[in-house]
């Protein structure tokens, strides 16, 4: 199952959730992120505590929806959170498309050590999405059941 993650800027949330999608969809998922305006620079954490967990980075960038080279996505996934008033942006694709809104961990300012707790934690709730994923074998689903089971995975029902 290919899964779009995206968000505007794609420097964080979508690039967090590209490379853990990557490193353990087992084959069964394949992972890109885009933005709607994006950066252009990976925000400098996501790499950091994803290399700290040992979940390869190579390739990761910030980049445009429209650069996705014909790649078609089965799903795609919003990850900005709306609850803090963001924008979120909407594809327009004919695709199933789900919101798991997300903290932006990058925008916390603080300690080192609570700008680490809010990147772990957002790295954990990703991870966990994946792996509820495969568990449930949603990559045999299709249409509305498809629909239906990653939005209750996003509100915790799953």
């Amino acid at each position: 199952m290919k899964l779009l993650y995206i968000c505007t800027h794609n420097r964080c949330r979508s690039i967090l959730s590209e490379a853990i999608t990557n490193q353990f969809g087992q084959g069964r998922l394949e992972a890109r992120s885009a933005g709607s305006q994006p950066s252009g620079v990976v925000h400098p954490l996501s790499l950091k505590y994803l290399k700290a967990q040992d979940i390869a980075i190579d390739g990761l960038h910030s980049k445009s929806w429209n650069n996705l080279d014909g790649w078609q996505p089965d799903v795609v996934v919003t990850v900005c959170d709306s609850a803090a008033g963001e924008a979120c942006p909407i594809w327009l694709g004919d695709t199933i498309k789900v919101h798991w809104g997300l903290a932006d961990p990058s925008k916390l300012e603080g300690s080192d050590e609570e700008k680490a707790a809010a990147f772990n934690q957002t790295i954990e709730i990703i991870k966990q999405r994946v792996s509820t994923m495969l568990e449930l074998q949603l990559d045999q689903l299709r249409g509305s059941a498809l629909q239906d089971a990653l939005t209750k995975l996003a509100s915790g029902e799953q």
